[in-house]
């Protein structure tokens, strides 16, 4: 009877239904979500010099390709968890795959900027349905005995999509030009929509209390909104109206969202988990350390294109080193910060910082160097790696038992919106840079090299300084107490996540 309480859904076909290895097919049909999300976010990044040709656009308007797409997962992804638990998961999970593939093949036909970046809004729509619905599909099928080796899969399909993506995107940017970067994708929507069709069974759990806040959602939404406007539009937009207005209705909507919330018989997001300082400095290191990942995906890539001249592919190979690094130093960060995760993740950080900082002097423009800015891209991956995931394992650690999920739900918005926060305040940072050094506007096209890699300088410091606090947050929290008989960390164990 529960089933029929929410929005209908097909069955899954009972040629996978009967199949002893059925809880796999739904595993394998979730990863090619997440390997897609994972493949568009790193060859955007990439695509940012190309945005600027193309368009003839500054820099804080082509980052918006990218901080659309990521601030529109965020703002809606409370409401379409909450929506799932009411309605059901596969419907939502369905259209998030047809959404995604439609936006995209509109993204790669869009003619000018402002229509890219309204279609990246509605793919972003789409990928948050997946996000907000594909963890909790694949730990439901996989039980609780398979659910570490299913979660294994899934972040081994993130982290393959992360590192092949800066290498296909070279190869796409230099071939086929940026439109296909976005075509790519299609594919793989196209897939997954009709394997979830056919395989991913029914909903078959609601919600008790179906009750929606609403209110929460409208005050969530425009906070953020207004929160990324002011990073990204702070150089450009200077002491205007529309900045102080963006600058003062962030925190006061954030604000009201919180008392919202804390008042909501059924909130979107649980503040009571924010009592444990270990959750909350947690959670400030989930934000700056995917900042830390997406800014410097961002600052190199117009470093290596621009600076030093590199073709499309070159430069995705050069970049591809961070998440390889990342994803292969990960697990051991894991494993080694099962008892001293303060230790090990504020090491990590340290390695970030000094390799951030490392960076600037090395950036010359002469291919001797590169050299040296490859190892210290490498051992920027290596710190990461250190700290993502146990900083993930402790923070849903300091979560009650009962609440690991929705904990997790909390740490893959912020992981998001991290991104988000970490290409805005680099496009800014590079854009300043770039005015301070020649006197003109914020476009690296016509930009002398050593002035761009010297703005690029002041990029890589603003993550040194993201670092640090990711440092003092891992020091800060306290050694998480694991409770009897609580479930490991499954919804963002995985030390690379982008929730579709």
């Amino acid at each position: 009877m529960a089933a029929n309480r929410g929005l209908p859904e097909p069955a899954p076909a009972q040629f996978f239904a009967r199949r002893a290895a059925y809880a796999w097919f739904v595993v394998g049909t979730v990863c090619i979500g997440a390997f897609v999300g994972q493949v568009d976010a790193s060859i955007v990044q990439l695509a940012m010099p190309s945005f600027e040709d193309a368009f003839d656009a500054p820099l804080d308007a082509v980052s918006w390709v990218a901080v659309a797409y990521v601030l529109a997962f965020a703002a809606v992804l409370p409401a379409f968890a909450r929506l799932a638990e009411i309605g059901g998961r596969k419907t939502l999970y369905l259209c998030g795959f047809a959404l995604f593939g439609l936006f995209s093949a509109l993204c790669g036909l869009a003619p000018s900027l402002p229509l890219l970046i309204a279609f990246r809004v509605l793919q972003g729509i789409g990928g948050s349905m997946l996000g907000a619905n594909s963890v909790v599909i694949l730990v439901a099928a996989a039980g609780p005995a398979r659910r570490g080796k299913a979660l294994g899969i899934m972040a081994a399909a993130q982290a393959v999509g992360l590192s092949l993506g800066p290498a296909l995107g070279g190869v796409l940017l230099a071939t086929l030009g940026w439109r296909s970067i976005f075509w790519v994708t299609v594919p793989f929507a196209l897939i997954g929509a009709a394997l979830g069709w056919l395989i991913v069974p029914k909903t078959t759990s609601f919600a008790k209390d179906r009750r929606f806040d609403a209110l929460g959602a409208t005050l969530l939404i425009p906070a953020l909104v207004a929160l990324l406007m002011t990073i990204a539009e702070w150089r450009a937009w200077g002491p205007s109206a529309p900045l102080i207005v963006c600058a003062a209705a962030g925190p006061i909507l954030l604000g009201l969202f919180i008392w919202r919330e804390g008042k909501a018989p059924a909130p979107l997001i649980d503040l009571r988990l924010f009592q444990s300082a270990a959750f909350s400095a947690g959670c400030v290191g989930v934000l700056v350390s995917y900042a830390m990942l997406y800014g410097m995906f961002f600052a190199m890539s117009f470093a290596l294109i621009r600076g030093y001249d590199d073709p499309s592919f070159a430069a995705g190979l050069r970049l591809t080193v961070i998440p390889v690094a990342l994803g292969l130093v990960a697990p051991f960060g894991g494993a080694f910060a099962d008892k001293r995760p303060r230790l090990v993740m504020a090491a990590g950080m340290a390695v970030c910082l000094a390799s951030a900082l490392a960076l600037p002097p090395l950036l010359t423009g002469t291919p001797e160097s590169l050299i040296g800015v490859m190892a210290a891209l490498a051992a920027y991956g290596v710190g990461l790696g250190l700290y993502i995931a146990p900083n993930n394992s402790a923070t849903i650690g300091a979560a009650p038992a009962d609440k690991s999920g929705v904990a997790g739900g909390l740490l893959n918005l912020l992981r998001v919106f991290g991104a988000g926060v970490g290409v805005a305040s680099a496009s800014t940072a590079l854009g300043w840079g770039l005015h301070a050094a020649t006197g003109a506007g914020a476009r690296t096209t016509h930009a002398p090299e050593a002035a761009l890699l010297s703005a690029v300088g002041g990029v890589l410091a603003m993550l040194a300084g993201f670092g640090a606090i990711g440092a003092a947050a891992a020091l800060v929290r306290g050694e998480p107490k694991q409770a009897a008989g609580k479930p490991e960390p499954a919804p963002v164990a995985a030390p690379i996540r982008r929730g579709a």
